[in-house]
Formats: structure tokens, sequence, C-alpha cells
């Protein structure tokens, strides 16, 4: 049987969740594509799925081999209609990742643009302020806010943030106003679990970089907990700017030490390490790498 065959087959599998379902995908019987994955674990030796009554799930070495084999014949693809001169076809799905706050304010309101320039494209967006196994659950294209600590992944800085540190005008008429960092022991500082250094904040002075260890009675993993504990009042926070847009401008929104907090954290783009990257990856991450640039 054609290789190829046997690799749309299983591409067609897992994309469909079984084997009835990637017949009528393919228009091929279900014998035929059986036979396909039967040809194909045969010469590789392996089992690509566990096979019940119920369901089909892919085996260890499966999901190794559907995280490489996807690429590349997405990749093959696209190099066909490029050939037959169908270069603007970006029909089929991309499943993208971004922190919650960040992908509300800045991803979401650039989807309808990217919708109506790309008529055939399907987007899945998830918005979580934890961290995704971007292997593990699929994820063609991941935007983070920090640094990057992943050895196994493609990095492509887009912008840069700075940090803020921020109060309310109700907090500060009650605590009175952070001259100096060494003054937050004083304070009640939100923590955001998202930041590397949620508990020591960091600061530039006269003699170089330093960090304050601080304290307060609200910590959260989500930018929009310490935000609304912010606004509310409740103590002071350290923010990427570009989770807050609306609020800087607002009249009790109060940042303090300004002269002190320098660092900028980047805002980058980020593939799992694959050979082959899809022409609709790379399409929708210059549609939004572009667009970004611009707003941030």
């Amino acid at each position: 049987m054609d290789r190829f065959q046997e690799l749309e087959a299983f591409i067609a599998v897992v994309d469909a969740g079984g084997f009835s379902a990637a017949a009528r995908r393919t228009g091929k019987s279900q014998p035929a594509v059986s036979k396909a994955i039967g040809a194909l674990e045969y010469r590789l030796g392996v089992a690509l799925f566990n096979r019940s009554t119920r369901r089909v799930t892919l085996t260890d070495q499966g999901q190794r081999y559907f995280d490489r084999m996807k690429p590349l014949l997405e990749e093959i693809e696209a190099a066909s209609r490029e050939l037959v001169g169908s270069t603007l076809d970006m029909s089929g799905s991309i499943r993208v990742a971004a922190a919650t706050t960040f992908g509300r304010l800045h991803i979401l309101p650039l989807i309808p643009d990217l919708l109506a320039t790309f008529p055939g494209l399907e987007m899945d967006l998830i918005l979580s302020d934890a961290m995704r196994d971007m292997v593990e659950d699929r994820i063609d294209l991941a935007i983070r806010v920090g640094r990057v600590d992943e050895p196994d992944a493609v990095v492509r800085r887009v912008a840069g943030t700075p940090l803020v540190c921020v109060g309310s005008k109700s907090y500060f008429e009650k605590h009175g106003i952070p001259e100096t960092p060494a003054e937050l022991v004083n304070h009640n500082c939100l923590l955001y679990g998202g930041l590397r250094e949620s508990a020591n904040w960091p600061f530039v002075g006269p003699k170089g970089p330093f960090s304050v260890a601080v304290r307060g009675n609200l910590s959260s993993n989500s930018v929009e907990t310490i935000r609304a504990g912010v606004l509310a009042g409740v103590g002071i926070g350290l923010f990427a700017k570009v989770s807050l847009v609306e609020e800087l401008s607002h009249p009790d929104v109060i940042t303090v030490l300004d002269d002190y907090v320098r660092d900028v954290r980047d805002v980058s783009f980020i593939w799992p390490k694959r050979r082959f990257v899809s022409v609709r990856v790379r399409r929708v991450t210059d549609f939004l790498a572009a667009s970004l640039q611009t707003r941030l």
C-alpha cells in the first residue's frame, strides 16, 4: 500500500476520533482505512492506537508519530497547493493559546479581521493563565508574556512591555504612597503567581538592579484577580503594562515608583519544536505579530 495513503489514513483517524468517522471524512470505506492503519503499524513495528469497542486512542508511540507527521503532511499539502496556484488556501483549524487577560485585551479584538482575511480558517482560542503543554494539548501557537523556559520550543519575540506598579486612589488615601521600593514592606502587595518574581519585585536604583521582598493578603495565578483587587483598593500590584489598558488612563488608578520600575517583559510567539511549521500557522503568526506590534 502507498505509504502516503497510510499516513493520510493515520492522520484522519486521529483528527476524526475513530475509524468510521475517518472513513466518512476521507470518502473511503472503513475496511480500507483499517487496512491502511494495519499496514502502517506492521511497517513501523509498533501499535499506534489503543482500540476498544467504545473508543480509539493513541499509544505513546502513536502520539509521538502524530506530532512529527501531521506538520509534515500539512507542509506537503501546502506545497502542492502552491504549485497549482492555490497559495491563498488557508482552510483548516489552528489552536492558539494565550494568557486570559492578554488574550481578552489583545488577541480577541484581532480575531474578526483574521477570520475575514482567511475565510476558511477555524480558530480554536484557549485562554488560560496556566502553562499548557503544547504537544499534549496539540497547540499550534502559544503567545506568552515574560521569559520562556522551554528548551524544546521555537520562540519568536514580537514586542516588549514594561512593568508598572499600580494602586488605587482609595488605597493610597488610607495608606500613603510609597516613595521608594523599601517602603513596600509597609504596604499590602498583591502577588501574581505568573510573574517570575511574584514575591520579590524587581527594581533599578542608582547602584543597579535590586529586588524587594513583598507580602500581602491576596495572591493568585490570575491577572484578573490581582487587577480586581487593586481596583477595589485592596493593595498594590505589579503588572505587565499590557494587562492594564483602560485602567491606566483612569483618574482613580495611580502608578507609583516609576523611577525604579524599569524592567521590560518580552511578548513572544512559541511553537512546539517541529521540523515543519505549516503554512497556516506561519501566516496566522505573521498576521498576529504585525497586528500586535502596532497595538503594544
